[in-house]
Formats: C-alpha cells, structure tokens, sequence
C-alpha cells in the first residue's frame, strides 16, 4: 500500500465533511442530517446528492434553478478530466476543493465507472437529466434569448449562395450558438478535420449494438462527418446541423429548447468522439494497446508533487481541458500560476516534515490542443442563482508554457521565488511612493510636492488690504451704508430731522452721533454686524512676513520640493524597473522552447442564464482572425478579438481558450496528395461516400436554384407582356393622330426625351457647349471621319460611320498597347484607352464609340452632322438587353473615379514638390486609398501604388521633423503647433500605414514614434513634460482603427488636356529626382 493510500484512509472523516460543505455551499441547505442523508442516498456522488435535494426542496423559490446551474457545473466537472481512456486515477480539476483530499473523490467513483464502462451511461448524465427536466419547465423564460435565435432562410437561394471557397457558417436551429462556436473551432484544427472525414465506423457496426453507448456515439459520428463534408464542400454559404444537434439533444434526456454550456458540450462532444474512436482502435490493432487520437490530440498530463500533513506524495494524472478561475486575476499567466500552486507549499521544498499540506502541478506532457477553460460564473448565495465574473483577464496570442513543465521544476521555483522577493519589495516601494503622492493625515490628501509648491506660493503671495466693501462700492461713505440704496426721506421726515448743515462746531457732538444712529441703525445694523473685517486682503498671503524670512523660507520650500520630486523620480523609476524584470523573468531562450499559438476564442456574451456565443478563429493561410457567428462567417481583427474577448467590455468575454502547439504544424496544415503533390482542397479532400452525400445536397441546390431562376423568369416575361399590351394600346391611341411613314429611326431633328441616353452620357464624353474637352474630343472624331471617307468608297453616312470607329478604335488601340514612359500616361487622354487595358466588354466599348460619334458639338457641315444622326439613331435602336446598361454606367463610374483619383495624385504631389506638406498629407492620404480601391479590381485600374505609397509616407516623415523641430524650440505657440500638426494630421494617419503590415510603412511609423520617445529622457521644463505625456499614448497607440478623419479636399475640375499636362509635368519632375530620394 503506497505512501498516498494510507494518507487518504487516515483522512477518510475529513473527507465526508468536505462533501459536506461541499453540498452545503451548492443547494444552500442548512440541514446536517438531511445533507448526510442525501451522501448515503448517493453513496458519495455529490451529483446525485445534489439532485436529491433539488427534489427534496422544488418548493423553494429558484431552487431548480440554482440546482441546474450547480449540478451541471458539478456534473460536467468530470469531463473535463476523465474520459473512457483516462487512468483510474484521474481527478476532477475544478472542484471547490483544490487540496490532495479529492483523490479520494476519484476512489469513491470507480464502482460507477464499472456501471459506465458497461452500459455506456454515467451517473453524471443521468443527473443532468434528472435535473434539467425540472428546471427547464420553470425557467423556460428565463433561459430564452433576447433575441430570436432561429433563423429564417431567404426565399431567394442566391442569397445563400457560398461565393468562391469562404468558410461555410452554421445554422442557429434554436439556442444552439454554443454547438456552432466549437465545432467551428475543432473543424479548423485541420488535424482533427481530418480525422473525422475520415473515420470509418468498426465492421461489427452492422450487428446490433452492444450497449448504449454504441448505439448513441456511432449515430452521432456519422453525422459529425456529413456536417464536415458540406462544411468542406457545399455550395451553400451556411448548412444546417439539425440532426447532429438532435442526437446530442437526446443524451441529455430533454426535449425542451435550451442553451447549453460551452464546457459542458465540449466535454461531452470529445468523450463521444474518444469513445467512437477507441471502437475503431480497438477493432484495428487487436491484440496491441491501442491508441487513440482523440486522446493524443486533446488529452495531457502532469506530475502532482504534494505534502498531506507531513507526508510526500507524488502523482501521474492526465487532463483534458483545463479549469481556470478568472476572479481575482489579470492575465493568463496569474491563473497558471494559482492553478499550480495549490495550499501551502513552503513545506515542499524543505528537508523537514511539517503539519502543512499543499501541492504543485507540472506539466509532463502537454498535448497538441491545448484547452483552457475560464470559470466566468459563480454562485451568488445571497441571491440564490448564479452570476457571471465580468472582470477583465488579458491572454496572449503566443504562449509560452516552458515555465509550468516539470523539466524545469528547479528553475521555475527559483524564479518564482525571486519574482516573490521583488513583488514584496515593490510593494514596499509603492507603499513608499503613495506617502509622497497622497499626503497629510485628513480625508484628503495631495502630491506632497504640490503641497510644498503651494506654501511657496502662499509665502511668495503680497497680501492686499483693500476692504471688500469698499471694494463693492468705493464711492460709499465708511460706516457701512453701502450694501443697501436708503431711500430717500420722505418731507415729514426732512422735516422732523435736524439740517445738518446747521451742526457746526458749536453743535453737540452726541446729538450728530445721535442723528447718525437714528439714520442707518435700523436699516444697516445686519450687515454691520456679518460684514467681513474691513482690512482682509483679497487673496490668502500672509499678514506678517520680513524679507529675510521670505528668503529663507522659500529656499528651504523650493529645496524640499526639489528633494521631493527627485524621491518621487526614484521611486517611480525602481517601481518600473523590477516591473520590466518581473514582465522579462521568463523571456530567456531556455524558457521559450514550448510556444502555443491562439488558434481560437470561444466568446460567450449575456449573464449566466441567457446569452450568446460565437468564435474567434486565427486562418494561418490568410494571416488574419475570422468570426464565426452562427450564419455569418467575416474577416476580423485581433483588435476586435481583444475588445470582446478579454472582459470588461460590454458583457462580452472569452470563455474558453484553444492553443495549439507552435511546433507541430501537421494540426493545421493541409493535406497533399500523394501521387500529384498538390494540395487537396475542396471534395478532393472528402472519401468516396462523403463526396457522393455533398453532390447529392449540392444537386439539390442547384436545382433549387434552377427553379427560383425559372419563377423569376416566368414573372419578368409576365410583366414584359403586361407592358407590351400596355404599349400597343398606347401605339394604337397615337396612330389615330398620325399620318403613317415608313418604319425608321427616331428622328434626328427632333430633341429625345429626357430619360435618353445621350443625355445620361458622362461629362468627359459629351459636353452641352465646346469647352477644351468636348474640343480635343471632336477633333478626334473628324479626324477618323476624314480618314474614313477618303478611304471608303461608299459614301452613305452608315458606312462612313461603320469606318470612322474601326478606324479610330485601332488607334486607341494602339495607344492602349503601346509602352510609354512614366509621364505620359493615354488612359487620361481617352476612356476607350482605359476600357481596352481593363478588358470591358465589348458592347460597352461599342455603345461608349457611338456616344463618342453622337456628340451635337461635331463640325455642323452636312457629313459630319448626318453621321451623327445615324449614329444617335444607333443609339436608339438599341435594346436594353443588348447592353446592359448598369454595367455600362458601373464601366464609366470606375472611369470617373481614376480621373478623380488621378486629380488628387497630381495636386498632391505638386504641392509636395512645392514643401508644402500640410496641405499636399491629405491630398496623397485620399490618392493613395481611392488607388488602392481601384487597383483592388484590376491591375490597370489606378497607378503605381509604391510611388503613392513612397510620397505619403515621405509626407508623414517631414511633418513629423517639422512638428518635433517646433517642439525642440520650446516656445509656447511652437509647441502647441507642432503638437497640433501631430494631433490633427500625423497621429490620425498612422493606422492607415499599420492596416497593411508593409515594411517600409512600419518602418516610418517607428522612426516618428522613436524620435518623440527619445525626449523621455531629456531635461526639459515642466509643461513641456507634461504635454509630452499627454501627447505619447496617442502616438504610440497600436490599434488600426481609424478613429477620426478629415473629409477629402475639394477638387476643382480639370480638362482632360490640362489634367494630362499637369501629371506629364509632375511626372517628370519625380523622374528627375534621385533613386534614393524616391
């Protein structure tokens, strides 16, 4: 009997009683014998004594509620470690109880594990079921999203139609959001797609199962499977997972609708998935262990090293997902490290046996997925149901798990314990710097250097002794009769009183008192008796203070203030040091040999009882984050990932975290084939089977498809007929009114209505006067006409105009093939130019040709004007269906867009040229994002993108210099210049060169921010240090977001002949300049 085995019979008593409290702390009750009735009832399984008591107490008010909550938690708790190939000794990781004592809860187990072995069926999964069905009916409400989670498809299927090979989504049947986000996450591990796709049920599958288990799991495999392959290869952009989602509804015995825990389903899914797999291993490698993949892929194991009151002991045990507790913690790596640290451990590391027990875990094999799972609820005993942990826990992208291997166990420790030694210096350090920060003793508290800073500048203060009444009204006689007009006296009054003229010397001096107390007395005595004394300076100073004493006083102030701002420095600059060593403890090589990369964000956002979940999933192809959110499949950002993902944000927060081992790219590569060599994508990647079940489904759609096509159809050809009779009826009404002609084209005389196309034609093609442009372009055009007649012998206006466009199609079209140099550039200097290198359709550049040939601006001699009637009679004889004229609007659309593009270019750049880079910044900022729009639909859309991209970064860089050389100067209006030019212009334009990752962008960006961080550690005044502060967060953001923006400058409008002068000019100035000035 092992050292560990005695341990836990000795202790056996203080195992009941943590069941006890245990119990207790779950269902609220109070009741010793009947919580000691419920474990003799259950013998030992705190689930099935949780259910017990839940039946005991439905009575109470939220009791189902608060018991499925806890029940499932307590249920699913075993999932997460003990699978059908887990040890014996496999433990629960997430209990309340985190000392050596739960072993103990994993001997009481195995006799139900028999059962479970034989029958398929745990006792956990009978308790959920027992659990749910009672609570379900009560807190349906409660449960329900506040939003509807069914979706309705669209009646049209193009809608749901998958465009090109983006990922397909799944759809929400009813609150199964939680059943999306993990199977999207597993299906983008490629390994474990792969696995699936490619499983292949036991032989003896044929024959009647052999428990339940079978029975239930293999159902549910082939499912996953067909779910995979539509995944894979639909044509559909979201697929419905109904019948996967019904199996997994039915284990756990319940009908009604109800949103599960993401923890609980992974757990259960990969049991499932562990089970149906060791069938096939099983089958596979008679007579051998077997192995199986589900196990190698999501299962791990570590060493538990403890002491149990004195006694070592040192365990092997294996895990799946891993629990972490969020509450109290910052980031991943604090809940690591109390996740492995459990009780009181100083006694691990000493020779000598102590009373305390404790316990470390250490990592001996770490599997491929690794799985964390973040404890966001708790029970609120107060209130009686549970409550979700809201707090923000930060996680990285790249994980480095060196330090929790039990290789490393020495090294760890000793970090740890230097990391411990410097966390108790800084607090003592920080501790010593908020005595500086909040002084005094009262309530309130300040800066002990600001404190000094105002006695400097009370002592320094000159008191002014003006009276405040006087200064209310200088003009007042003293003795206070000013606050309050008397009103003059009436003349009884005048009367009655003594003239005061007549008080001379001779007059008594108590009767004038007399006269002067009965005057204001009775109307001035209140604020006499309030006012303030009559020689209180105006502002705080001192009454009392001789030079000498000023001089002393202040040199002592301003000598404590110094010493005081330089402890302040000191302090603060100790504080970030050991902060910087904590953060680089483990940065060594040594100890960044096990990196795990973030493959995927389970995010869960509501309260505990209700809310919704989706997936942030990283594609290693396209180097960016997805959101997988039900139907919706978008590109995100890592960004975005953090706002939601890390807490504290909305109600949002990640719930469970997958990492996938760095080192073994096999998880997420794609598979080749073997004789080819190339990379097996879409059905190739599906088995015989399953590429047979995808085309059938895909058949189905586009039949779907066919027939939405085909109504559609039968509604327009209706509506045509519709306008068709209506027309005629029309026709015939007019022919009443007019003599009949021979059938020809409108008439050229007579001016079209105003919905034509000759008058929708676009401004660089048509213009109602002769300006520069409509000019050059009529040139042009008699041009080909004078070429055409000399060379055709047919002289009818048809047919000259038939050889007029050949002609002067072959020479854009040379014009279009031709190489030329930078400044000359023939796409400004005719549209059909642009068309012709953008490849547009053909109709488009014939009707665009005839437009050209319809101008009413042509020379008005008799040949030129009757080919341009035949020509906009062309253009009226043509039919809708011929051109299609969104297409064509869209063609000149993009046209309009390059001249406008082109226009902002070559003002930019001109004014670049001229040093004025304030007003060229928004210019190239604009060129360059309208470029990149067009360029993204053709490579002859817009121009050379490095020339633009060169020239608004070059812009950025010299307002940067000429902002921190006004900074330098340290004059008041400089500063707040140059930092208004970094604020205003620079600042909002630095996540436009982050967007992109380009090097030489990022370069820039770090050569502006290098050149305001180098000022950290320069002495420079107060205020400027200040507004520095202030200044660098903004600048030193890293968020591509782009927060603010100027709208885009106006554009005057340019001739086609002046716009082509302006960029040949500009164009050759840059060719002038220097290769390493560009």
């Amino acid at each position: 009997m092992t050292v560990e085995q005695n341990v836990l019979q000795q202790h056996s008593q203080k195992h009941q009683q943590t069941l006890l409290n245990q119990l207790r702390e779950v269902t609220g009750t109070t009741d010793i014998q009947l919580l000691q009735q419920a474990l003799q009832v259950s013998n030992g399984d705190l689930a099935e004594a949780v259910a017990f008591l839940t039946e005991k107490n439905a009575k109470v008010p939220q009791q189902d509620e608060t018991t499925y909550y806890q029940t499932s938690q307590v249920a699913s708790d075993r999932y997460i470690s003990v699978g059908s190939q887990a040890d014996t000794n496999v433990i629960d990781l997430t209990g309340d109880d985190k000392d050596d004592l739960q072993r103990a809860i994993a001997l009481s187990l195995e006799e139900s594990n028999r059962a479970f072995r034989e029958t398929g069926i745990t006792d956990e999964e009978q308790a959920i079921s027992r659990v749910l069905e009672a609570s379900i009916a009560e807190n349906k409400a409660s449960l329900k999203r506040t939003h509807t989670e069914v979706w309705s498809d669209s009646p049209n299927p193009h809608d749901r139609k998958r465009i090109d090979n983006c990922p397909v989504g799944l759809k929400n049947v009813g609150n199964t959001c939680w059943f999306s986000a993990v199977i999207q996450s597993l299906f983008n591990l490629l390994e474990f797609q792969r696995l699936v796709l490619n499983y292949s049920p036991p032989a003896r599958v044929h024959d009647l199962p052999r428990n339940q288990k079978e029975h239930r799991n293999l159902p549910f495999m082939q499912e996953l499977r067909n779910l995979f392959s539509l995944m894979v290869g639909s044509k559909r952009k979201y697929v419905d997972p109904s019948r996967a989602v019904e199996i997994l509804k039915d284990a756990f015995k319940s009908s009604e609708s109800q949103q599960q825990d993401v923890s609980e389903f992974t757990h259960k899914l990969l049991d499932w998935l562990e089970d149906a797999f060791q069938m096939k291993a099983e089958e596979d490698r008679e007579g051998e262990k077997p192995k199986n993949p589900m196990v190698e892929l999501f299962y791990g194991r570590f060493l538990a090293v403890g002491v149990l009151e004195g006694k070592k002991f040192e365990n092997t045990e294996m895990f799946g997902q891993y629990p972490l507790q969020v509450n109290g913690f910052k980031d991943l790596h604090e809940c690591l490290e109390a996740a492995m640290i459990e009780g009181e451990i100083e006694s691990l590391h000493s020779a000598e046996n102590s009373a305390r027990s404790g316990q470390e875990h250490w990592f001996t094999e770490l599997p491929p997925v690794l799985t964390f799972e973040l404890s966001r609820f708790e029970f609120n005993q107060a209130l009686g149901r549970p409550e979700k942990i809201h707090n923000k826990l930060e996680f990285p992208s790249m994980l480095y798990m060196d330090r929790y291997m039990d290789r490393n166990r020495e090294i760890t420790r000793i970090k740890r314990e230097e990391i411990r030694r410097l966390k108790e210096h800084l607090t003592l350090l920080q501790q010593r710097l908020e005595r500086y920060l909040s002084y005094g003793s009262g309530p309130k508290r300040f800066p002990l250097a600001d404190v000094l800073q105002y006695a400097m500048e009370f002592a320094s203060s000159k008191p002014v002794c003006t009276s405040p009444v006087e200064d209310i009204d200088a003009s007042a006689p003293p003795g206070g009769t000013t606050g309050q007009q008397l009103p003059p006296p009436s003349t009884a009054e005048q009367d009655s009183l003594p003239p005061l003229e007549s008080s001379g010397p001779a007059s008594s001096p108590t009767t004038a008192s007399t006269v002067a107390q009965q005057q204001r007395v009775p109307i001035h005595k209140p604020f006499t008796q309030s006012r303030l004394p009559p020689d209180l300076p105006m502002h705080p100073a001192p009454r009392h203070i001789t030079e000498e004493e000023l001089r002393v006083l202040e040199g002592c102030l301003h000598r404590w203030r110094s010493e005081v701002e330089n402890d302040t420095r000191d302090l603060q600059g100790s504080i970030t040091r050991i902060h910087r060593t904590i953060e680089l403890m483990y940065s060594d090589k040594s100890m960044m040999q096990v990196p795990y990369r973030l493959h995927a964000v389970l995010v869960h956002e509501g309260q505990a009882n209700a809310g919704h979940y989706w997936a942030y999933i990283y594609d290693p192809h396209q180097r960016c984050w997805m959101k997988y959110n039900d139907i919706s499949v978008t590109k995100s950002s890592w960004e975005e990932l953090v706002r939601d993902s890390f807490g504290g944000y909305r109600n949002a927060s990640a719930y469970c975290l997958m990492y996938i081992n760095d080192k073994k790219p096999f998880l997420i590569e794609e598979e080749f084939d073997k004789e080819t060599g190339q990379i097996l994508s879409g059905m190739d990647k599906l088995p015989p089977d399953l590429k047979h079940f995808v085309r059938e489904d895909n058949e189905l759609f586009d039949k779907e498809i066919e027939e939405w096509d085909a109504l559609q159809a039968r509604k327009a050809q209706q509506e045509k007929l519709a306008l068709a009779t209506a027309a005629a009826a029309a026709s015939a009404a007019s022919s009443t009114s007019t003599s009949s002609s021979s059938p020809q084209p409108m008439s050229i005389e007579s001016s079209p209505p105003d919905n034509t196309v000759p008058q929708q034609d676009p401004e660089y093609m048509e213009q109602p006067s002769p300006t520069n442009d409509s000019k050059h372009l009529q040139e042009d055009t008699e041009r080909a006409i004078s070429r055409a007649a000399a060379e055709q012998e047919e002289r009818s206006p048809e047919a000259l105009l038939n050889a007029a466009i050949k002609l002067e199609y072959a020479r854009l079209l040379r014009f279009a093939q031709e190489d030329t140099s930078p400044e000359i550039d023939y796409r400004l200097q005719h549209i059909i130019v642009y068309f012709i290198q953008n490849q547009a359709p053909k109709k488009i550049l014939e009707r665009t040709l005839l437009t050209q040939f319809a101008d009413r601006n042509l020379a008005f001699d008799e040949r030129c004007k009757s080919i341009m009637n035949v020509a906009r009679a062309k253009l009226d004889l043509i039919k809708p269906e011929e051109v299609n004229m969104d297409e064509y609007e869209m063609w000149h659309q993009a046209y309009r867009n390059f001249r406008e593009t082109t226009s902002f270019m070559v003002t930019g750049l001109e004014l670049f040229q001229k040093t004025n880079y304030m007003e060229a910044l928004m210019y190239l900022i604009y060129s360059y994002q309208y470029n990149k729009e067009l360029l993204s639909k053709g490579l002859y859309r817009g121009h050379d993108e490095e020339l633009l991209g060169h020239y608004r970064r070059q812009c950025l860089l010299k307002l940067n210099e000429q902002a921190a050389a006004m900074f330098e100067s340290g004059e008041e209006p400089e500063v707040t210049t140059g930092l208004g030019v970094m604020n205003e212009l620079v600042v909002p334009c630095i996540p436009l060169l982050l967007i992109h990752d380009a090097d030489r962008d990022l370069l820039a960006v770090e050569d502006m921010r290098n050149r305001w961080c180098s000022y950290l550690g320069q002495e420079m005044e107060s205020n400027l240090q200040e507004k520095l502060t202030d200044f660098l967060p903004k600048l030193l953001d890293c968020s591509t977001e782009i927060k603010s923006f100027h709208d885009p400058p106006k554009l005057p409008t340019y001739s086609t002949l002046e716009l082509c002068e302006r960029f040949s000019r500009i164009m050759a100035a840059l060719c002038r300049v220097p290769t390493e000035g560009r």
